[in-house]
């Protein structure tokens, strides 16, 4: 019995590479246990100056002797690169929650949602409405609109589309590991949300549009520009290895 479960555990990890390194062709893709790695959102550097790019973040960590791992923008922004919506980083509220039911652009596709990372590290993804503030959320960020919840492709998308565009996003599996993913061609929604369900995600939130970028030098995805709000980064220490 040990032996077959064994089988089949790693039958279930050999289908979920497989289907991972299909879908790396078209996009970047990390996946991280935050419980385990060091997930954080930023905003501004310690002089409070915005840190806007994934390259600026880069050399904002090594000052502070870390080693970026992963890096992508975490959501919209306003002109001024303040978060659009919701930011909470290091358990302050930086920016409040933006309950308007109206407005311009995907932000308010229904239903946008929030992001956020707790105490423990424990990752949520919930609808804004569904969103109850708490003193043990480290960090948050809304966006919208909602990719998949319980598992369910938003019925706002249409199969086959043609409003295509560079896209960002990110995920929540059951077993609490989170993947971000960014489209390296141009994608439409219904595409983008399939996407995280194929991947095994129950909840997933898009950031972004065309102006997204990812570092992930262990692909060999390295871009370092951007002109930013929100940025989610993974790093570890300087000289220490995975």
């Amino acid at each position: 019995m040990r032996l077959f479960k064994i089988c089949i555990l790693f039958t279930v990890l050999f289908l979920f590479s497989c289907q991972q390194d299909k879908y790396e062709k078209d996009y970047v893709i990390y996946q991280c246990d935050p419980t385990k790695e060091h997930i954080k959102m930023y905003w501004k550097d310690e002089q409070g100056n915005i840190i806007r790019s994934l390259g600026n973040l880069k050399e904002v960590l090594q000052g502070k002797g870390e080693e970026l791992v992963f890096a992508m923008n975490g959501g919209m922004f306003e002109p001024n690169n303040a978060p659009k919506g919701l930011y909470i980083e290091n358990y302050q509220l930086r920016q409040p929650l933006d309950t308007l039911t109206e407005g311009k652009g995907n932000f308010y596709l229904h239903p946008n949602g929030v992001f956020y990372l707790t105490r423990d590290n424990k990752a949520m993804i919930v609808t804004t409405t569904a969103f109850k503030p708490s003193s043990t959320i480290q960090y948050a960020t809304q966006s919208g609109p909602i990719l998949l919840l319980n598992s369910e492709i938003n019925t706002v998308f249409t199969q086959g589309s043609k409003n295509l565009n560079i896209r960002n996003g990110v995920g929540v599996k059951p077993n609490g590991e989170v993947i971000f993913a960014m489209s390296k061609e141009k994608v439409n929604f219904y595409d983008f949300a399939l996407l995280f369900k194929e991947l095994g995600c129950v909840n997933a939130l898009y950031l972004d549009g065309f102006v997204s970028r990812a570092y992930l030098p262990s692909k060999q995805w390295n871009q370092t520009d951007g002109d930013f709000g929100v940025i989610i980064g993974a790093f570890r220490q300087l000289g220490i290895k995975n």
